[in-house]
């Protein structure tokens, strides 16, 4: 059977892994808020699993800056602050931008027109009034680009950088119609402009979107 849209995702190819993703979907929809403690036992009996598979998941948040280890308090989710917030959208731009002109350079047919197919059920779930889709579409539109553009490095270091900071899901400006509609707009003429293979005009528009999310961001905070 099928889980359903809100559901929690289950055990993949290890217990690991699960507990990792778990923690990862509690703090990317901040269910989990920073500054809050996180204790093995109780992570383990929660979800049904032994200690070890949690303390793992925790040494691999902490990997991704997400959790610290302080004395005599054990882990503790870290409370991002508001340079923190600039910085991690600066990072995106340059990645993702940089993603974005590579990609033009030697996108084939067949990835283009996967992209256009993501994008084009985008504008059917906007127009259907399904916002709250829209984020993790975006979010995987954005990673797909960037690995095509950097297969070696640059795929696995976006996604690096966008789990350092997971972005609640009720601070996504896909939420917001208006907003939804314009970044829309800017994913058409980004692939447009990957099918020009114009990476100078690529690298720009991807840029400039991921630095408006930003400034949305914080002015929404």
């Amino acid at each position: 059977m099928n889980a359903g849209p809100g559901a929690r995702p289950g055990p993949p190819q290890s217990k690991a892994d699960y507990v990792y993703a778990s923690l990862l979907d509690d703090l990317r929809n901040a269910r989990i808020s920073g500054g809050t403690p996180l204790r093995a036992t109780e992570i383990a009996q929660r979800l049904g699993v032994s200690i070890t598979p949690v303390r793992e998941a925790l040494r691999r948040l902490e990997n991704d800056r997400l959790i610290r280890y302080e004395q005599n308090h054990g882990a503790t989710v870290i409370d991002l602050s508001a340079e923190a917030l600039v910085e991690y959208y600066n990072v995106r731009a340059v990645v993702e931008g940089l993603g974005a002109r590579l990609a033009a350079d030697h996108i084939t047919r067949e990835q283009l027109d996967s992209l256009w197919a993501r994008h084009e059920q985008m504008v059917a779930d906007e127009k259907a009034g399904r916002y709250d889709t829209l984020g993790e579409q975006s979010r995987e539109f954005h990673l797909a680009i960037t690995d095509i553009g950097g297969p070696a490095f640059l795929g696995g270091h976006a996604r690096a950088v966008r789990n350092s900071f997971p972005v609640p899901a009720h601070a996504s400006l896909w939420l917001d119609p208006d907003q939804a509609r314009n970044h829309l707009t800017v994913h058409e003429q980004l692939l447009k402009a990957l099918q020009a293979g114009d990476g100078a005009a690529a690298e720009r528009i991807m840029i400039d979107h991921v630095r408006f999310s930003g400034h949305y961001r914080r002015t929404r905070d």
